[in-house]
């Protein structure tokens, strides 16, 4: 019988050893996240292999900036930033990114209809179809949880245009879900 000896007994060593130049530790440490950050990859980029290759470099930047972790805080949400930007970097370098700058009227109301029986590929599916600022923000704002000062930083607009494009998103959300429900339940 063979005995599987636990190489690294928790995150924290491991992240050492990947910092001190172990290849070992480093493929370790992509094995248990790469997964998790294809799917945060995934969210930004509709194609899966463009997720993939801004996940790679995101992954690349993450092993080269390594020693700038300082176990302060989750390494997976350390992580997951780069992964964010390294996904709006790649969006960016092939013009994909887009933002219509208009006003943003708070006073329109939109109703949550989404039904909770609808599979997360389905749901992921009507994402995909946003335009890419709409989607862009809205995954940012409501995914990942950033506020709309931090959006605005990141993706170089202003506040106004990312609530705006939030409230589109959702509009639009809103439509494609009353479209999708009317299909399924035939109330069309």
């Amino acid at each position: 019988m063979v005995k599987v000896i636990q190489l690294f007994k928790n995150e924290h060593a491991l992240i050492n050893k990947a910092a001190a130049g172990s290849r070992e530790a480093q493929h370790r440490l992509y094995e248990l996240h790469a997964p998790k950050m294809l799917s945060v990859c995934r969210q930004y980029i509709k194609d899966l292999q463009h997720a993939e290759e801004a996940m790679l470099n995101g992954f690349f930047k993450v092993f080269t900036h390594l020693s700038d972790f300082k176990n302060e805080g989750s390494f997976e949400g350390w992580v997951r930033r780069i992964m964010i930007r390294e996904s709006i970097s790649f969006l960016r370098q092939h013009k994909k990114l887009e933002f219509q700058e208009d006003q943003f009227n708070p006073k329109e109301e939109f109703e949550n209809n989404i039904n909770s029986e609808m599979a997360v590929n389905d749901i992921q599916k009507l994402i995909d179809s946003l335009p890419e600022g709409y989607r862009m923000v809205f995954v940012l704002y409501a995914i990942e949880g950033y506020k709309h000062a931090e959006i605005s930083n990141m993706l170089d607009i202003t506040e106004g245009t990312s609530k705006s494009q939030l409230f589109k998103a959702r509009k639009m959300l809103q439509e494609k879900l009353k479209n999708a429900n009317s299909t399924v339940y035939g109330t069309n």
